[in-house]
């Protein structure tokens, strides 16, 4: 890298992150002619909502459900990318467990026929003792769940899967992280309600979406088109360019510097929206934070994620999206099948089927050949018996760091002390997004946190602030006659403890526990 230095000729709000959240910021502020430039570290645009391109296959980054109920998201949606450039997809997804699929959410026969009528009773009988024994300690993930399902579902349908997503015993693991994901559970209710229906006062059951939208080239075809029109509406988006600093002084910040293949250089700010990891921006931050607020950025911790996509013929592809693997037989969380989300991603006659791996940076995974990592995939393929590895005819690689932000004993006070820091001496910093507030959001509501974000730099009040995005008690994708949004009461962060007064809705998909 070159020694040059330079400083931006203009002042403007600057974007860290071209990821949904700092694209949404840029795009927003440009449409209501504030000057932005936007750094991105990588040659990418999208984050972990970009599409990944190897020999023409196409792959999704997780999965990216396009379904919201935040009316603002899915009018910005539309904005940026033209109808016909998406499509309606069939919502499809199951659970592997004991060499079976079962349907997700559980069908009362194919429930019964997967786990059967002794095991099915044992579990209903373990759910009936915790409600006259609950766990003592439900502060954890382990304890929040049994609480509300009993121990033999716990460890049937959430413990294994729970502990490959974060490396962690799930006793290690908040009971925030399970309040907010999975909500309030239909897993176990279905099985209860297939055996004795009369069990479930509540009447006004809900449903999951059938169907959800889904750009025909995936979904980093969006943040391609919101770069596009940032620019054409005069926002500057600089790609290679890694934010290392974050100058501040008398309560504001003012300048930010970068590094790039060109040099370094200082962008002079008005505002700064901040989508790099909530434990960079306050370790980039200069004059530098105090010790204490430096080891609560320090204290923050992340879980990695890689996904190998083999090519497979398309009868050894299958309808879901993705499966997720119960199985402690194999490493891999969930297997996606590319083909399933869009035709458009995959080649005639094949499909391409994406096994995701849940690791921790520099480890054994992480370190792993690409070559190492395609045969350990083919083989797990072949022990969960759905493709025979014979039958994988190519395999590519995608890695992913901090992918998700871990709710671990400390988190939420580490979060806060940064939070007041920030308040107190860079108010016109706004984390927003995933990682830059360590908040597992959803892609539609880091998207509202950036539009929050838009309305405070422009002057304006939002009804809710960006905190308080993400904690209603609806999961999004039910279809209920209710009214909610972000403002709402409901568990979020916070985890109740049982009993309460609970209804019966489907967990989170998109990384269930």
């Amino acid at each position: 890298m070159s020694d040059l230095r330079q400083t931006s000729d203009d002042a403007s709000v600057v974007v860290i992150g071209a990821g949904p959240a700092g694209l949404t910021a840029a795009y927003d502020l440009s449409k209501h002619e504030v000057p932005v430039t936007v750094l991105e570290a990588s040659d990418t645009v999208g984050g972990i909502s970009q599409t990944v391109e190897r020999n023409g296959w196409l792959f999704d980054i997780g999965g990216h459900r396009f379904f919201t109920k935040v009316p603002e998201v899915e009018a910005l949606w539309h904005e940026v990318l033209p109808e016909e450039e998406f499509l309606m997809r069939p919502r499809m997804s199951r659970i592997y467990y004991g060499g079976k699929l079962f349907d997700y959410p559980l069908k009362a026969a194919n429930a019964l026929k997967g786990l059967g009528l002794v095991e099915a009773l044992r579990c209903v009988l373990s759910y009936l003792w915790v409600k006259v024994s609950p766990p003592k300690d439900q502060t954890t993930f382990e304890g929040w769940v049994a609480a509300r399902f009993g121990w033999r579902l716990y460890r049937i349908f959430f413990k294994t899967y729970t502990e490959k997503v974060w490396g962690m015993p799930a006793t290690e693991l908040q009971a925030d992280w399970a309040a907010q994901r999975i909500k309030n559970l239909s897993l176990g209710t279905a099985v209860i309600r297939a055996l004795f229906p009369w069990l479930n006062k509540n009447k006004d059951v809900t449903s999951l979406i059938e169907e959800f939208q889904y750009p025909k080239f995936g979904p980093g075809l969006m943040w391609q088109r919101c770069r596009d029109h940032v620019q054409a509406m005069g926002g500057k988006v600089r790609m290679h360019t890694r934010a290392t600093t974050v100058h501040h002084r008398d309560g504001r910040a003012y300048a930010v510097t970068a590094d790039s293949d060109g040099g370094t250089t200082t962008y002079d700010c008005t505002s700064v929206v901040s989508t790099m990891p909530m434990s960079q921006l306050l370790r980039a931050m200069d004059p530098p934070v105090p010790a204490h607020v430096r080891a609560a950025a320090d204290g923050l911790r992340y879980r990695d994620f890689l996904t190998v996509a083999l090519v497979v013929p398309e009868s050894a592809g299958f309808p879901d999206n993705w499966i997720y693997i119960h199985s402690p037989d194999a490493r891999v969380g969930r297997v996606q099948n590319f083909g399933s989300w869009s035709p458009y991603m995959v080649k005639d006659g094949r499909t391409c089927l994406g096994l995701e791996y849940f690791v921790n940076e520099g480890d054994e995974l992480w370190t792993s050949t690409d070559a190492e990592l395609v045969q350990l995939a083919k083989r797990e393929l072949s022990i969960l018996g759905l493709v025979d590895e014979d039958a994988v005819e190519e395999g590519y690689v995608v890695r992913m760091p901090k992918a998700y932000p871990v709710y671990d004993a400390e988190y939420a006070a580490h979060v806060q002390t940064m939070r007041d820091w920030l308040a107190e001496n860079a108010p016109n910093v706004h984390p927003v997004g995933r990682n830059g507030m360590h908040k597992y959001n959803n892609q539609d509501h880091s998207m509202l946190t950036a539009l929050i974000a838009s309305q405070q730099i422009r002057g304006e009040t939002p009804e809710v602030g960006v905190w308080d995005v993400n904690v209603e008690d609806d999961y999004h994708e039910e279809q209920t006659g209710r009214a909610g949004g972000p403002a709402s009461s409901g568990t979020g962060r916070e985890a109740p403890f049982h009993p309460l007064p609970v209804r019966a809705e489907p967990d989170r998909e998109d990384v269930p526990a």
